[in-house]
C-alpha cells in the first residue's frame, strides 16, 4: 500500500507542463505562478522544502526533461548526487551552490538570477538558500534520480 501511495506521487508529480505536442513557452511570471503538485520528482532532493514542477518531458524516463524547484526560504541541501547531467538556470531569488561530499558553507558559489551552474552525473553538490525563496529551473536527460552521500540525510529514509 505504502509503495502504491509513493509511485502515485511521483506519477502525480511527474506531469508536464508542455502541450501533447511538446511545445512550452512560459514567461518568467509564469514560472513563478506555476504550482507544485508535490515534493517529489525523479532528480529532486525529496525534501518537503522543496517543490517540485515537471514542465517538459520526464525525469523518470530516458530522454529530455526540464524541472523547476521552488526551494524555501533557510533550506540547506546535504550532499547528493543524480545519475544524469544537468545543467540549472536561478530564475528568482539567490541560489548558494557548492560541489563535494559534504555540506560545506565555505564552498558555495553565490548564483543570483539568470546564473546557470552544471550538475555533472555522479559528481556531489550541495545547496541552500537564506532569507529568500529561490526558484531554479533544471534541465537534463535522464532517467534521472538522486544518491545523498549520507543515506541518513535523505528524507525517504525517515518515513
Amino acid at each position: 500500500m505504502l509503495l502504491t501511495a509513493l509511485l502515485l506521487a511521483v506519477f502525480c508529480t511527474a506531469r508536464a507542463q508542455s502541450d501533447t505536442s511538446g511545445q512550452l513557452r512560459m514567461t518568467q511570471q509564469q514560472i513563478i505562478a506555476a504550482k507544485a503538485s508535490g515534493t517529489r520528482a525523479p532528480g529532486s532532493s525529496n525534501l518537503s522544502a522543496v517543490q517540485v514542477i515537471v514542465i517538459h518531458g520526464d525525469p523518470a524516463k530516458p530522454g529530455l526533461y526540464t524541472i523547476l524547484l521552488k526551494v524555501a526560504p533557510n533550506t540547506k541541501i546535504p550532499a547528493h548526487l543524480h545519475p544524469d547531467d544537468r545543467v540549472g538556470t536561478v530564475v528568482s531569488g539567490t541560489w548558494y551552490f557548492g560541489y563535494g561530499d559534504k555540506f560545506d558553507e565555505g564552498k558555495l558559489k553565490e548564483l543570483p538570477v539568470g546564473s546557470v551552474y552544471s550538475e555533472v552525473e555522479g559528481q556531489n553538490h550541495f545547496a541552500m538558500t537564506k532569507d529568500q525563496p529561490v526558484i531554479v529551473e533544471i534541465t537534463g536527460y535522464g532517467a534521472s534520480g538522486v544518491t545523498y552521500v549520507n543515506a541518513a540525510d535523505d528524507p525517504l529514509n525517515h518515513r
